[in-house]
């Protein structure tokens, strides 16, 4: 009965014929998850068998173990009169190289390993991961006590952290983390998580975030925050809901409040999960907020079979960078049961928000949040303006005009003319986010806004950090 049923993939490889190189094949299947070699087997699943099958089968598995170093079946099968033959490897536990290079399986092809891949691929398999590894450059004197203390004080009131650890030293807190090794030299991960310049070590460590006009060449202005990784998604999170993100205002009763469009919590559970899972010897953290979504992108593929359906469902946690999520763990950031998307999904569905796509993109995760609510407020936002107008122009004019008069008659500068436009396409923009685009220092800008709101053109509602702006009279170009 024949063995030949399915096309090739990550398990699977067809060879016409022998040839030493397949070698190369058995060395990529045997550094991934194993897998078959059928020799006299076509593309098309054709057996068209093989006529020196006796001398293969004594030359293959000694071929093997002189260049490889590992034992593999080697099957002799029939089909008819035609014979045929099976290679059978298992995944090896340790790196396996032929002739000093080290290939790999990755779904039907085979890859060569080299540089920060080679790395990671051999740290994986002695059990290991980036963060692990000793750094003989940095000192205790790397390493900001206040981020030591910033992570003390969230560990305490997650309970993840006994009380007596408070008033420990930096040294003392280190090696309860497991991030200083046997020679007293601190990991990666440590300078990652609480140095004071983690970036005089490493070149990608920082959060950048561009909010973008139609796309990615319409860059409207940046921010990027450095520092160390244990408070990252604070910074982050102040910067989102003071600049790129909406918070609207609804009243219940005599209440208001003011609610992020994105539910905070799940918009942290994204970040941590980006910085927790990174691979810091790739590019920096990128975020891109559109008017209509936001991606979030961090440098690190998924996990080997792990898709967005798998996230989204029950699923065993397989942190990148152990120390990290380690500690992010006692910090109370996460937890190790691979319950992050849960949150995630819970707090979109509570919110009444399109659940975030997942997705491996350009060698890395990136997650894609939809902006329905800014987009609702913006097309309500639209249409209320346009009713105004009509409706309510009459008064406007009778109320306003003889202290404002036509704005086309007021003597605004060209810079005035380029704020409104900008507070009529981004409402939420800051005045330092002003200044940051018109290459303008704050004071004229915020001089500018005075004189604007004082003149009826626009005026503000709601706080200084989460409002937003309204222009009150269209001003032409």
């Amino acid at each position: 009965m024949t063995k030949i049923k399915n096309g090739e993939s990550q398990n699977i490889e067809y060879k016409e014929s022998w040839r030493d190189e397949y070698l190369k094949w058995i060395c990529g299947f045997a550094n991934a998850s194993g897998g078959s070699i059928y020799i006299g087997v076509n593309d098309d699943k054709d057996i068209i068998g093989v006529d020196n099958s006796k001398r293969l089968m004594e030359d293959i598995p000694n071929k093997i173990v002189t260049h490889l170093g590992i034992v593999a079946d080697v099957n002799l099968l029939h089909e008819g009169e035609l014979d045929y033959i099976e290679i059978i490897v298992e995944p090896s536990n340790i790196p396996i190289a032929y002739k000093g290079i080290y290939h790999y399986r990755s779904g039907s092809t085979k890859q060569e390993l080299r540089g920060a891949a080679l790395q990671q691929f051999i740290l994986k398999k002695m059990g290991r991961s980036w963060d692990d590894v000793s750094n003989d450059r940095a000192t205790l004197d790397d390493i900001d006590r206040k981020a030591i203390d910033y992570f003390l004080r969230k560990g305490i009131d997650a309970q993840r952290i006994p009380e007596d650890l408070r008033e420990a030293s930096t040294k003392e807190v280190l090696v309860s983390l497991g991030l200083i090794d046997d020679d007293g030299l601190l990991k990666n991960a440590a300078i990652l998580l609480f140095g004071k310049n983690p970036l005089k070590f490493f070149p990608s460590v920082a959060f950048k975030i561009g909010r973008f006009g139609m796309d990615e060449a319409d860059l409207m202005f940046q921010d990027v925050i450095e520092g160390n990784i244990i408070q990252m998604a604070d910074r982050v999170m102040e910067i989102l809901q003071a600049k790129y993100l909406i918070s609207p205002v609804r009243f219940e009763g005599m209440q208001r409040y003011e609610t992020l469009e994105i539910p905070k919590e799940a918009m942290r559970e994204i970040l941590y999960n980006a910085i927790a899972h990174k691979d810091y010897t790739g590019p920096d953290i990128q975020m891109h907020v559109y008017d209509d979504h936001i991606e979030v992108w961090n440098e690190g593929e998924l996990p080997e079979g792990y898709t967005e359906e798998t996230l989204m469902g029950r699923h065993s946690s397989k942190p990148r960078n152990r120390n990290i999520a380690n500690t992010m763990f006692k910090a109370g950031f996460i937890d190790t049961w691979g319950r992050g998307y849960k949150k995630i999904r819970d707090g979109f569905e509570i919110a009444g928000i399109p659940m975030p796509k997942v997705q491996n993109f350009c060698g890395g995760v990136q997650v894609t949040v939809e902006r329905t609510k800014f987009m609702q407020i913006t097309t309500v936002g639209n249409n209320v303006g346009n009713n105004v107008g009509n409706n309510v122009g009459n008064n406007v004019g009778n109320n306003v005009g003889n202290n404002v008069g036509n704005t086309s008659k007021l003597q605004l500068t060209d810079r005035q003319r380029k704020i409104c436009k900008l507070l009529n396409e981004y409402p939420q923009i800051s005045a330092k986010g002003l200044s940051e685009v018109l290459s303008v220092v704050s004071r004229t800008i915020e001089r500018d806004l005075s004189e604007l709101q004082k003149n009826g053109i626009i005026i503000r509602e709601g706080s200084k950090t989460a409002g937003h702006w309204v222009l009150l009279k269209q001003i032409k170009d």
